[in-house]
């Protein structure tokens, strides 16, 4: 049986003083009840915080767009950006995946640590490994010949 999470006590908070009772009553409403409409949204509430917090030219959705492309960052994979924003192509996803110096500098750094690893470990003294496709290709040449 999947365990469903606690809900966060701002969240529980939220909908016992501004949501219906009803499974499928809306959770955020206008102050009379009613479905918020984008124009009143932005004029009412979005402008108004923009100013608040000394910003401009800042749409809604670039808040979407800003948190899925911290979650890139932060590691989420394709799959997991798609799921995360509701996307069943890949197409949409890529929008988000923006290549930065800061992202860049900590792929070469795994790559640098991976190669340090595997050079240690060549290092080592050798112990019995299978022969490679290669090595095996050339045995065979020599073998020709």
């Amino acid at each position: 049986m999947r365990q469903v999470p606690a809900r966060p006590p701002d969240l529980v908070w939220h909908l016992a003083r501004f949501a219906a009772p009803e499974d499928e009553s809306l959770l955020f409403t206008s102050p009379t009840g009613s479905p918020l409409r984008n124009s009143n949204f932005r004029r009412r509430v979005w402008l108004p915080a923009l100013a608040d917090a000394g910003l401009a030219d800042l749409h809604f959705h670039d808040l979407r767009h800003a948190g899925n492309v911290l979650a890139a960052a932060a590691g989420a994979n394709l799959r997991e950006l798609m799921e995360r924003m509701g996307h069943s192509t890949t197409r949409a996803a890529m929008i988000y995946l923006h290549s930065t110096d800061e992202r860049q500098r900590k792929v070469a750094d795994a790559l640098g640590d991976l190669a340090r690893a595997e050079l240690q470990d060549n290092k080592k003294p050798a112990t019995v490994r299978s022969a490679s496709g290669t090595d095996l290709a050339r045995k065979a040449a020599k073998g020709n010949r």
